[in-house]
């Protein structure tokens, strides 16, 4: 092993060959289509689409390595517009002088902006470059279409258990004096969270630890030693967190507490913003409950003054009650679709003026014109209801955009409007018998 001391473990372990990647087999497996594609040395442009420390460098080089292509890797979030002509200009000298080709690999992809991204194209479409992209977001909404088109998408999958265990076993066979106990090597699964990158790294802190000994073992002890922050992978701002916001919230949708709050717990304790999630469970109130049941919204509001006052770890609680009501809540987007088709309807529909009986006469030049005239006023007819008034401009049949549910307060919501709709049908009937 003394090979590798001054090299990075994550370096060293490095995979050469396609049969020696971990994981990914639904891609790299005999008969795949990834695998064919490097046999056969008819490689597409890319975009490898996968969470944090699944293997996208490195199926990048290996592919480099296997069709000995040259290989200029690319950080988006470190390079421009300099970098990228440059690394046309070695591609160029490469096909023209060695007759060589080029992979270009650009890490992080999605952090490119339109015009770079753009850049690419032409060198695509030539065929100078095999451009291979690796983003942890998803490409349709990151990726600009013009380049995705050129592309074939392969999503990497998170590593299983079993991948992340055959990583574990070739770096202690390379330590043959250094052990690991059962226990030890659970913590470390668990940890890594199928992120290979988490878990080498690791395992390099644990044996650097034990490396003044003649030989050692990693056990739950020394684990928990080297891990001070116990906080599991969580991408703040990636494909995963949404994920997870749409578990949670399809969770409560769904009326099941248990799922609900298993989602919640699960994004605190990888490191999301508390009051980012109290924001989405008061949405959540608003688009999925509404006036099925009115107090869900107050009980959302309350959890995020709760959690301001209190912080960690008691306001937590503050969430979990919220998100156990809301998922137990009768469920209603009555108000959410009327919205939503008004706001449509408003957009693709000619606006109309106010009818004269609805508006404002503070003037006496507004009386003149008739503003505010034959206006009924509601708390002076029977039930305070102006029955057979009409609200919409007069250029407009009247439209029904909220239509409460069968659920919740809702039930009686709908009994009331359905009551003052059959005062409006007699008011109706009453005026064409005069």
């Amino acid at each position: 092993m003394n090979t590798q001391s001054s090299i990075p473990l994550a370096e060293f372990l490095r995979p050469k060959e396609i049969k020696d990647i971990v994981g990914q087999e639904h891609i790299l497996g005999d008969g795949q289509s990834l695998k064919v594609a490097i046999d056969s040395g008819n490689l597409p442009s890319m975009i490898l689409w996968g969470p944090p420390g699944v293997g996208k460098t490195t199926i990048a080089r290996v592919i480099a390595l296997n069709v000995e292509a040259q290989f200029i890797p690319l950080s988006a979030v470190l390079s421009g517009v300099k970098e990228i002509r440059e690394s046309v200009e070695k591609a160029q000298f490469a096909s023209d002088h060695q007759n060589k080709k080029t992979i270009l690999f650009v890490d992080e992809v999605h952090r490119f902006n339109k015009s770079q991204q753009d850049a690419f194209l032409p060198h695509i479409e030539s065929g100078l470059i095999i451009f291979i992209g690796a983003t942890t977001e998803n490409p349709s909404f990151e990726v600009n279409s013009a380049l995705l088109s050129r592309c074939q998408t392969y999503v990497l999958k998170t590593l299983t258990l079993d991948s992340l265990t055959k990583i574990i076993d070739k770096i202690i066979d390379e330590h043959k004096k250094i052990l690991i106990d059962d226990l030890a090597r659970e913590m470390i699964l668990t940890y890594a969270n199928g992120d290979a990158r988490r878990l080498i790294n690791l395992l390099e802190m644990l044996i650097n630890s034990l490396k003044l000994k003649v030989d050692g073992v990693i056990n739950k002890e020394l684990v928990n030693k080297i891990i001070s922050d116990k906080v599991r992978r969580f991408d703040k701002g990636g494909e995963q967190f949404y994920d997870q916001i749409s578990a949670m919230h399809k969770s409560v949708r769904g009326s099941n507490p248990d799922a609900s709050v298993y989602w919640l717990l699960r994004m605190i304790d990888g490191g999301a913003d508390p009051l980012y999630l109290a924001r989405r469970i008061i949405r959540i109130s608003i688009e999925d409950i509404g006036l099925a049941d009115p107090k869900a919204q107050t009980i959302a509001l309350e959890a995020y003054q709760i959690f301001e006052r209190l912080g960690y770890p008691e306001g937590e609680l503050a969430l979990v009650n919220a998100i156990l009501y809301l998922s137990l809540a009768p469920k209603s987007n009555a108000s959410y679709m009327a919205y939503n088709e008004t706001k449509a309807f408003i957009k693709e529909h000619q606006q109309f003026d106010v009818p004269l009986h609805l508006r404002n006469a503070p003037t006496k030049l507004m009386e003149n014109l008739d503003y505010g005239k034959n206006y009924r006023y509601a708390h002076n007819e029977p039930d305070a209801y102006a029955a057979g008034v009409k609200y919409f401009p007069d250029e407009m049949n009247p439209i029904k955009f909220y239509n409460p549910t069968n659920r919740g307060l809702e039930i009686k919501i709908k009994e009331k409007l359905d009551y003052l709709k059959s005062l409006d049908d007699s008011y109706k009937n009453n005026q064409g018998k005069k």
